[in-house]
Formats: structure tokens, sequence, C-alpha cells
């Protein structure tokens, strides 16, 4: 806490005492959140579903380009 802010940690100008390292620190958690969402594989389940819809585009366009 420093000189000028009360036992809360609330500056006297409102702001909240070490909000530069608060913001420093959300940064930081919320970049580990992202590289862990990027490592994490993509389910067996998720990619059936992206096939079938592949397969579903590819049978709408063939039955469009035949009519």
């Amino acid at each position: 806490m420093t000189k000028n802010a009360n036992k809360n940690g609330v500056h006297l100008n409102g702001n909240a005492a070490g909000s530069a390292d608060g913001s420093e620190m959300i940064s930081e958690k919320l970049k580990q959140l992202y590289d862990s969402v990027c490592d994490e594989g993509i389910s067996d389940r998720f990619l059936d579903l992206l096939e079938k819809l592949d397969a579903a585009e590819k049978n709408s366009s063939d039955e469009e380009q035949s009519s």
C-alpha cells in the first residue's frame, strides 16, 4: 500500500492501488488460459461433426449443379 492509499488500497484519487500490477496479472492469466486452450486437442466427436458438415455441404453443392 502506498502513502497516498487508504487501508483498502484505494488511492485518494479513486484508483485502486497497484492497478497496473493487477492489469499485468490479469493479462498474464489470460495469456496462460489462451495458450492452454490452443494446446488442447480437438475432440473426435467434433471432428466427426465437421466431416458430416463437409459431406452435407458437398451433397448440397452436387445437387445444385445437377439441377
